[in-house]
């Protein structure tokens, strides 16, 4: 009796799993004909079922890996385009005798990058790779090295032009830094740690309208606005190389980073590049508009620190000694006063995201611009003509 129970009780279970797998494949059976056939179609119509459609998992993860490989591919493609335009720049300052006259110290040298600009020589790298250096040489991604010779530097952001004697050279393609958007994808090339020539590093664009103020290592500061913010891995001797689009344009000048964190770096936006370029085909020097102040942005900190009636402007004070109001300038003349509080140019107002620098250089030297400030808490205006610095 046992044994018979036993056996009905294997026949149950086989039954009902031939019952569970016939179920299953007359589902799909069943799915694959009111999704896949012409009649199902029309069945689908008439259940209201018209937009049901298959799911195919091996497209998807076809897709997946074609994603993968555009990426790759465009940066691969980005390396070798750009690459023969980027180059290495060494600035060697003057040898000088030891204190005591025995003999002549090493001259100091230094590295840094630039890229190629116009197809006879000219090339585009910051101002502080080639401060102070006597003598320079550019070398290119094919190992040609040429004597230059720094012939602008900007005075108010950190370029400058270097010209070698050639034709010909691969010049890389200048793109629109209006468009950049955070979190795009870029590329940084460049002659890292003045060592490993023509170094490729990918990242995003971490962050817009950057501020920094980079030190020589000797006292010196700078204040510069307006950067993007990259985690594209930049390193000494990157300084003047290009921040690149996927497509291989240029979008910035690589010149700054933060030694104590990982990965933050800053370049000035092409579009002060294209100004600069500009002015230099024009005068043969690169011109910037001045006012002729030195001043301290103002933030909801400074404002409630100092008292101040505004949470933002320009408060116009004296900086490392130098005074606020440079002698004989626009300012001077219009009679700007240390103390006063600079809040428009024209209609637009300075502000953090928008300050006083760069509303300035969005004109030209001898513009005439009105000036909105206040003075002892009472707004006043100033009507005066920009001034020209250059070298």
């Amino acid at each position: 009796m046992e044994e018979i129970k036993k056996r009905k009780l294997v026949v149950a279970l086989f039954g009902a799993v031939v019952v569970l797998f016939i179920s299953i494949i007359g589902t799909f059976g069943v799915l694959y004909f009111i999704s896949a056939t012409p009649v199902g179609e029309r069945l689908r119509t008439v259940m209201g079922l018209k937009d049901l459609k298959t799911i195919n998992i091996q497209d998807n993860r076809t897709q997946t890996e074609r994603v993968v490989v555009e990426e790759s591919s465009a940066i691969i493609d980005t390396s070798k385009k750009v690459n023969p335009s980027v180059v290495s720049i060494t600035s060697t300052g003057k040898a000088v005798r030891d204190l005591l006259g025995f003999g002549i110290i090493q001259a100091p040298k230094t590295s840094g990058s630039g890229f190629i600009v116009t197809s006879d020589g000219l090339v585009a790298t910051n101002r502080h790779v080639v401060e102070g250096g006597d003598s320079f040489t550019v070398t290119t991604a094919d190992g040609k090295t040429f004597d230059a010779k720094v012939v602008a530097t900007d005075p108010l952001t950190d370029l400058a032009l270097v010209k070698v004697e050639a034709r010909g050279l691969p010049v890389a393609d200048l793109g629109d830094s209006d468009n950049v958007q955070v979190g795009q994808w870029v590329i940084a090339i460049g002659n890292a740690l003045g060592e490993f020539q023509n170094t490729v590093t990918v990242g995003v664009v971490s962050a817009k309208e950057r501020k920094a103020t980079p030190s020589d290592g000797q006292g010196n500061f700078e204040y510069l606005d307006g950067l993007f913010q990259t985690d594209a891995a930049i390193n000494p001797g990157n300084s003047g190389g290009p921040l690149l689009t996927l497509k291989g344009q240029v979008i910035g000048i690589n010149t700054a980073i933060v030694g104590n964190a990982q990965n933050i770096g800053f370049a000035i936006p092409v579009n002060e590049l294209k100004k600069a370029l500009e002015s230099y085909r024009k005068v043969g020097k690169i011109i910037r508009p001045y006012v002729g102040v030195r001043y301290q942005p103002i933030t909801s900190a400074l404002a409630k620190t100092l008292e101040l009636p505004v949470e933002a402007g320009a408060l116009v004070t004296n900086s490392s000694g130098q005074p606020a109001i440079v002698k004989d300038s626009p300012a001077d003349k219009a009679g700007l006063k240390e103390g006063d509080i600079i809040t428009k140019v024209g209609d637009k107002s300075v502000t953090e995201t928008n300050p006083l620098s760069r509303i300035i250089r969005n004109h030209s030297a001898g513009d005439t611009v009105t000036i909105s400030f206040l003075r002892d808490k009472k707004p006043q205006t100033a009507t005066l003509t920009l001034g020209e610095l250059g070298r």
